[in-house]
């Protein structure tokens, strides 16, 4: 069998249905998948095949079964129930064997490993009921776990999936816990993470100094009775630590915030329950089903009530100093519980809300018995810390206190982030408990080569790509900093060494200045691979179409913040007719200029003002700039530079309109512009009122007829209803519904020119949900079949899928 069947409890599974088929033989796992070798009965083999595939644990995906049939084995066949440690045979295959009872073997490896390796799993519910049982021998262990549920992807060091060649290897089970893993009717039978409070990792408190306070189960309670005293703990978890404080306590909020220098980005939320979910957020069933999958990512949600009002100013910190004792069972979890503090996610109309995935969070939660913030590790924009040293080095400085554990973690991994939206579901960032599941190749072709693919600058992640196979790896992050690069580099060599992929090309993007790109082409220089450069909204749209397992070509409509084109410009708002052989840019938005680059994205005003300089002249510009910022004279002659960077990006034009409306002129993070200016959309989406948007065509640099939208007069429009004082709500509703009726109109006109059907949305700018909604419907009511992300991020996130894919399946440029 191939597919997701190590680290999923499959051979016990294959060993308990062999045993009641009454089969002989054997199961082991190779670096392939896992092997069966049964004999018995011609009905009772082909009830085994049926079985492996329809009734296999629920946390296995099997891809193929590949059947051979073998002579049988000489004389009497015992079934009795075997040792499960016996040694593993190995009988010339074709030959006749000996009789044997069905068992377990070794596992077996040729060195070229081919498995997926199982994600990360939330503690399941049979564990959590032991977890919380007084009698039970691993009663409030932090760590319990069995073949459902537990660490498996992060703590992989190589494969096949055991548990020497993970970081479990350096801890001996006990006999007890020995016992439980060689017994195949125990629920642990060969589950490699097992282990008790006799033999297994050991929780400790530590000083932020990483001075040792407590450890077991007096650390836990100790733990819990700091947050809700309102202090900061740094946590270690499965993919790294987490800075946690108590989600309904302002001074500790605004504590968090000013120690990791995040003034304004929202954080994610920890219920114990998905009641208590519930009584933030709204949930369908499918945003409820995912809340509590095994899989527990963040699921954003809209909030049942929000105040969309910004504050000033946070709350004064805390003056307090945080005293690191041992608390009694049960302590922390006393006293009333108060709204979520307004410093959770200021402004928002929507919240990011997980369950505990783990044990020492299910007994935290358990304890506090309120939410808690739990958002990575990390000083603002740095990686996540995994390592325990770094942890005291970077996270002491915020945390009052540091609960770590002797599990290394191998793999940093963050939390994956689901957005859920009436009747769909979105993936925004593919990492912990969705990574590194396999993705399939669209069509009946197999992949022509092997392939390398290095992502993007910003929300980086890496794929690899072989026969019918792309597996993208969990989310890294921003290569501009030194430790995320190093991460990245990690990252590239684990995921071809798990997968055993050689690669015989390297796939980047065309931005000579993306880190990702140069060791592209350092790798390529080495002469070991083939540099294949891929443009970076081309990757978005082959994205979109791995997705939805779409081969054909389509209409891609491509809207970001930046990606390098290939004439050297920036492009953003981008319309290409595209398969994985190639692309033509066939339409885009107008171009206008960056006035001071990367202070433009930190900036919004910067782009507000060449909107509108563009759209309706220097006086108006003059008149609105004064309004804003002092230097707005000297922005304004920068918009007018001939050598200022000009972009078609439909993400700076979300930024422009946002500071034209007065919600922000200034940003502390990506995207926060465009997302409160979809949120008061959100409030404003029954407006009648629309705004008009230019269209015309031009030539392009090789002749060929390009579609242009400009959205200068709508812009201009907005200005003067803001000016006149019309709401916010309205206004930024009717952006986002003229903006959808524009594009829509251009998409079905360039579809009819160029005999398309399908229509691609991808990009970071199509996580706006009233955006991608109000378009997709326009165009659906068109005739027009819509693609939109499910599974691959539509952000940056998902470039290494798409340049994977058309690297695995395109024809090289010298073919075409």
């Amino acid at each position: 069998m191939t597919g997701t069947v190590q680290g999923v409890g499959f051979r016990p599974f294959v060993y308990r249905e062999a045993l009641s088929l009454g089969l002989a033989g054997s199961v082991r796992n190779d670096d392939r998948g896992v092997l069966v070798d049964a004999e018995g009965p011609l009905d009772a083999l082909e009830k085994l095949a049926e079985r492996l595939v329809h009734h296999a644990p629920p946390l296995a995906r099997v891809d193929q079964v590949i059947v051979t049939a073998l002579a049988p084995a000489m004389g009497q066949r015992d079934i009795s129930a075997p040792d499960a440690g016996s040694a593993s045979r190995h009988e010339p295959r074709g030959a006749p064997r000996r009789a044997r009872a069905f068992r377990i073997d070794a596992s077996t490896s040729t060195g070229t490993a081919r498995v997926p390796v199982s994600v990360d799993i939330a503690t399941c519910a049979a564990c959590l009921a032991e977890l919380r049982d007084p009698a039970d021998r691993r009663y409030r262990y932090p760590f319990i776990n069995c073949t459902d549920c537990g660490p498996r992807y992060t703590i992989v060091c190589s494969v096949p999936y055991d548990r020497p060649a993970t970081t479990m290897a350096s801890f001996t089970m006990c006999a007890s816990c020995q016992a439980e893993y060689d017994d195949p009717a125990d629920r642990r039978f060969h589950a490699q993470p097992n282990a008790c409070w006799d033999c297994g990792p050991t929780v400790v408190l530590r000083q932020p100094d990483g001075h040792p306070v407590s450890s077991g189960i007096r650390a836990v309670d100790a733990a819990a009775a700091l947050l809700v005293g309102g202090s900061v703990v740094a946590l270690k978890g499965i993919g790294g630590y987490h800075l946690a404080v108590d989600a309904t306590n302002p001074s500790a909020l605004a504590t968090l915030r000013r120690r990791k220098a995040r003034d304004d980005k929202p954080f994610a939320v920890m219920v114990r329950s998905v009641e208590m979910a519930e009584g933030l957020v709204v949930l369908d069933d499918e945003a409820r089903a995912t809340l509590v999958s095994p899989r527990r990512p963040i699921v954003l949600a809209r909030r049942r009530t929000v105040d969309h009002s910004i504050p000033d100013e946070h709350e004064p910190p805390s003056t307090g100093t945080a005293q690191l004792t041992e608390a009694p069972l049960g302590a922390a979890g006393s006293g009333g519980v108060g709204p979520l503090a307004d410093a959770v996610a200021p402004g928002l109309s929507e919240l990011g809300l997980m369950l505990p995935y783990t044990p020492l969070h299910h007994l935290l939660l358990d304890m506090v018995d309120r939410p808690l913030v739990m958002t990575s590790g990390n000083l603002s924009d740095d990686p996540i810390a995994h390592l325990d040293d770094d942890a005291v080095a970077r996270l002491g400085p915020m945390a009052d206190a540091i609960v770590t554990h002797d599990r290394l973690i191998h793999i940093r991994c963050d939390d994956s982030v689901v957005r859920a939206s009436p009747g769909r579901l979105q993936v925004l960032r593919r990492s912990r408990g969705l990574a590194p599941e396999p993705l399939t190749l669209p069509g009946d072709r197999p992949a022509a080569r092997r392939v390398l693919a290095v992502g993007a600058e910003l929300k980086n992640t890496v794929s690899v790509a072989w026969d019918r196979t792309i597996v993208p790896s969990h989310h890294i992050g921003d290569l501009e900093h030194l430790a995320t690069y190093q991460a990245f580099l990690q990252a590239l060599a684990h995921l071809c060494d798990i997968h055993d992929v050689a690669p015989d090309v390297v796939a980047h993007d065309l931005h000579p200045e993306y880190l990702s790109t140069k060791h592209a082409r350092d790798l390529a220089d080495e002469g070991t691979v083939t540099s294949w450069p891929v443009q970076h909204h081309h990757a978005h749209v082959a994205a979109c179409m791995v997705d939805a397992g779409v081969t054909r070509s389509v209409l891609g409509v491509a809207f970001d913040g930046f990606g390098f084109g290939d004439d050297g410009t920036l492009w953003g708002g981008e319309w290409l007719v595209a398969n994985f052989d190639g692309y033509q840019r066939v339409g885009h938005l107008a171009q206008v200029a960056v006035p001071g680059g990367r202070a433009a994205v930190a900036e919004p005003w910067r782009m507000a003002l060449a909107w509108i300089a563009a759209g309706a002249g220097d006086a108006a510009a003059a008149r609105w700039g004064a309004q804003v910022d002092t230097r707005w004279q000297a922005v304004l002659r920068l918009a007018h530079d001939p050598g200022v960077l000009r972009t078609t990006s439909a993400g700076r034009l979300f930024d422009a309109v946002a500071a034209i409306v007065g919600l922000h002129r200034q940003v502390t993070y990506e995207g926060q512009a465009a997302i409160a200016l979809e949120a008061s959309a959100a409030a404003g989406s029954s407006t009648s009122r629309r705004y008009h948007l230019d269209r015309y065509s031009e030539l392009d640099s090789q002749g060929h007829a390009v579609t242009v939208l400009d959205p200068g007069p709508m812009v201009t429009a907005i200005a003067a209803d803001a000016d006149a004082g019309t709401s916010v709500a309205e206004l930024a509703g009717a952006f986002h519904l003229s903006l959808a009726d524009a594009v829509a109109d251009t998409t079905a006109s360039l579809a009819q020119v160029h005999h398309l059907d399908t229509v691609a949305l991808s990009g970071g700018v199509f996580q706006n949900v009233v955006l991608s909604d109000a378009l997709a419907d326009r165009l659906r009511r068109r005739g027009l079949q819509v693609l939109v992300h499910r599974h691959v991020p539509p952000n940056d996130g998902g470039i290494s899928v798409g340049q994977a894919a058309i690297a695995a399946l395109g024809t090289p440029q010298t073919d075409r």
